[in-house]
């Protein structure tokens, strides 16, 4: 029952991410394949933003809020929630400290933090199908579905990008796929 119902919660996360891919007519995406676009699209979106955003831009939080994140934490925040969610999809140790991309300063070294997260990433969710997504993966002191780990990587990650977009919004910064009719596009709204 959890995990029909963290399948259940994955497919309607992705809806709207996955709409923007839909399949042509007769054609059958899974859940699988699902996370693997959405994963396609947050790759691109969160990579050209953190490329496009000025390094000046980098330490900009849109209030004085001791809580806030700037925009480069964000970046980190998500390179940090990428190692350890496929950590736990692969199984393996985390191969990046807690919070360590978090704490970088440069956008160089986030920049190549966010680009080291993803190829970690890439194998772990290129390899997902619609029966190891089911499979229960060791997920701090318990377990989960893998479907259901890689399901909260990818909504924590489309979360992030939509934060990161008020971020270029509030410096007067166009953000990556603004327009996605425009350009290829990979989907998503990218804050318009």
């Amino acid at each position: 029952m959890k995990r029909s119902i963290c399948i259940v919660a994955g497919l309607m996360l992705f809806a709207q991410a996955a709409g923007a891919q839909a399949p042509a007519a007769g054609q059958k995406i899974g859940l699988a394949a699902s996370m693997q676009r959405a994963y396609a699209t947050l790759k691109g979106n969160m990579t050209e933003a953190a490329a496009k955003m000025p390094e000046a831009n980098y330490t900009f939080k849109p209030a004085s809020d001791p809580n806030l994140r700037t925009f480069g934490q964000w970046i980190g925040h998500q390179a940090d929630n990428q190692f350890l969610n496929c950590a736990a999809i692969k199984g393996v140790p985390n191969p990046s400290p807690a919070q360590s991309n978090e704490k970088k300063a440069t956008k160089a070294e986030l920049v190549k933090a966010l680009a080291a997260a993803f190829a970690f990433c890439d194998d772990a969710i290129s390899s997902l199908t619609d029966q190891s997504a089911m499979q229960m993966v060791k997920q701090g002191e318990g377990e989960s579905a893998r479907g259901g780990v890689a399901s909260a990587l990818l909504s924590h990650g489309l979360e992030s990008y939509g934060i990161v977009v008020v971020y270029f919004r509030a410096k007067g910064v166009e953000p990556p796929n603004a327009n996605p009719g425009g350009r290829g596009g990979r989907g998503g709204r990218g804050g318009q």
